[in-house]
């Protein structure tokens, strides 16, 4: 008998969460070429909001309805704190023109998606009433 295959079967996210695994391996590729000094610090924070990011999508995309927008207005935080420390480590010239440019405009478009997915839910979902007043 032969032993089970230690590959996981490939499995399929929302687009959203695909497209921003792909962009974070790019970025992955990218922080291997930072300086020493700024690998292990604004490397690391970088790394760590695009991880953060992922995984509130990841976790977004198994929630109710009525949870959803929450972890997304969380996650469109993240992306937003990502892009500015990206920013950052442009400004510094650690991360040049072109990979900025490149990680920048796939970071706009994952935002784009998150905002309409937002916006999608927002529209779904009714607003709560306030208890306290009479209709």
């Amino acid at each position: 008998m032969n032993p089970p295959s230690m590959k996981a079967p490939p499995r399929h996210f929302l687009p959203i969460i695909e497209h921003c695994l792909l962009v974070y391996k790019l970025w992955h590729e990218y922080r291997n070429n930072f300086p020493k000094k700024s690998r292990y610090t604004l490397g690391d924070k970088i790394d760590l909001l695009f991880l953060q990011t992922l995984e509130l999508l990841f976790i977004a995309s198994y929630q109710p309805k009525e949870r959803k927008l929450l972890t997304l207005e969380m996650a469109i935080k993240k992306l937003d704190l990502l892009k500015f420390f990206l920013r950052i480590s442009w400004e510094l010239e650690v991360l040049d023109n072109k990979k900025f440019i490149v990680l920048s405009e796939k970071l706009q478009e994952i935002g784009r998606m998150l905002g309409g997915w937002r916006k999608g839910l927002e529209t779904k979902t009714p607003p709560k009433k306030d208890g306290g007043e009479k209709q």
